[in-house]
């Protein structure tokens, strides 16, 4: 694919900050817990924004995006540390929290099923507790996309987001082994269309804000 859609900003002449959460490296592609990622990718390729930059502790894309100026950007951290990345983009770009929205997993919703909320806690999740740590504020407009949970898993809280041992099948370790395995062909046609789903909810935030997005995607 040829990029097209190349800009150089300079600090303060980004709109939007789009975050992705996810695990960096070839062991955690295509997981649960990088559904974050996976949008991103979907929206690199709509958009022509490459994230191949390399700076805030993460790779990166600027372009326009639904006619809007934005940043395309993927934490390399991992995710309890996802709050450092989001931070030093933002300090540098100088775009509010408000004008930031993440994307990541709910074990706590269905497969495939999308949540779109302007503010709220992080939900026991790692990525998310570390960003509203780091931005001190949760009014933050966030995605979230249900991955479904594990049965017998205990609780999300301190466990969601630390990489950890997958067994081949990635249901080991409870909802840590959960979240850090793979979906299985079943779940595939439906993670695909809420992936899409999260693309068009991202849109409608950026243009119309999240309140409209939330009337037609919750």
């Amino acid at each position: 694919m040829i990029f097209k859609n190349r800009l150089n900003f300079s600090s303060g002449c980004v709109d939007w900050v789009i975050v992705g959460l996810g695990n960096p490296g070839r062991r955690y592609e295509n997981t649960r817990h990088n559904v974050g990622f996976l949008v991103l990718d979907l929206l690199s390729d709509k958009w022509g924004i490459p994230t191949k930059k390399l700076k805030f502790q993460s790779l990166f894309g600027m372009g326009h995006g639904a006619g809007v100026r934005v940043l395309l950007l993927r934490p390399q951290t991992y995710m309890n540390r996802s709050g450092e990345a989001v931070r030093d983009c933002l300090r540098f770009y100088k775009v509010p929290p408000e004008r930031t929205l993440v994307i990541y997993d709910d074990a706590s919703l269905p497969t495939g099923k999308l949540r779109i909320r302007e503010k709220g806690s992080d939900g026991g999740h790692n990525g998310l507790k570390s960003i509203l740590y780091q931005l001190q504020t949760d009014v933050f407009p966030r995605v979230k996309i249900g991955i479904g949970s594990p049965r017998g898993a205990v609780g999300a809280s301190g466990t969601h987001g630390a990489p950890g041992t997958v067994s081949a099948s990635g249901a080991s370790g409870g909802l840590v082994g959960w979240v850090l395995g793979g979906f299985s062909p079943e779940e595939g046609p439906i993670i695909r269309d809420a992936l899409e789903k999260a693309c068009g909810a991202t849109e409608e935030i950026i243009t119309r804000g999240a309140v409209y997005a939330m009337d037609r995607y919750n």
